[in-house]
């Protein structure tokens, strides 16, 4: 994996058209972007469609990316969520409540693929998420790791939307907080 430093580097060259910039940076991260996609979707033909969909953005907005808001693949993996949120919210024919398993938090150990990718920068993050209050644990895996919507959220946590969407900014304040950044 790069560093977000060399990341950032390939964006920027991303940004100006360089196509073999384009192709190191979607090597480096595409098995993250569709980790995330496929947790959501759980439909590797809607997963890839995703994916694609994903870096078209990713080339084209190239320009917009600033890391002082955020890093490379924080940015590229919520191009990625958004897109597959999108699409779990047109599906209609099959309601949060007919899947069970989506509305598990994240398993205690993670499956064999993303043990061998946990990074020490990953480590980290699951250390300060552990901080949290577990009902924020809860929601900020919902919200980050699972891809339900605040209104969800504000269903299931019997809470008001704005409660829910100021309890996820307070929680990733406090994670950003613990991480140092």
């Amino acid at each position: 994996m790069l560093t977000p430093a060399e990341l950032v580097g390939l964006i920027e060259a991303v940004a100006k058209g360089d196509q073999a910039a384009f192709e190191r940076l979607y090597a480096a991260t595409r098995a993250k972007l569709y980790g995330v996609v496929l947790r959501i979707l759980r439909r590797q033909d809607l997963a890839e469609e995703v994916i694609q969909e994903t870096y078209v953005k990713i080339w084209n907005g190239a320009a917009q990316f600033n890391p002082a808001l955020s890093s490379p693949i924080t940015w590229m993996a919520s191009i990625a969520r958004n897109r597959a949120i999108d699409i779990v919210r047109k599906k209609s024919e099959v309601s949060i409540e007919e899947e069970p398993q989506a509305m598990e938090v994240a398993a205690d150990s993670p499956d064999p693929l993303a043990r061998r990718e946990m990074t020490e920068e990953l480590k980290r993050l699951l250390e300060c998420v552990g901080r949290l209050e577990p009902d924020r644990q809860r929601l900020v895996l919902l919200a980050y790791y699972n891809g339900w919507s605040r209104e969800q959220l504000a269903e299931k946590f019997a809470a008001p939307v704005n409660t829910v969407k100021t309890w996820l900014r307070r929680s990733m304040l406090d994670i950003r907080e613990c991480l140092g950044l």
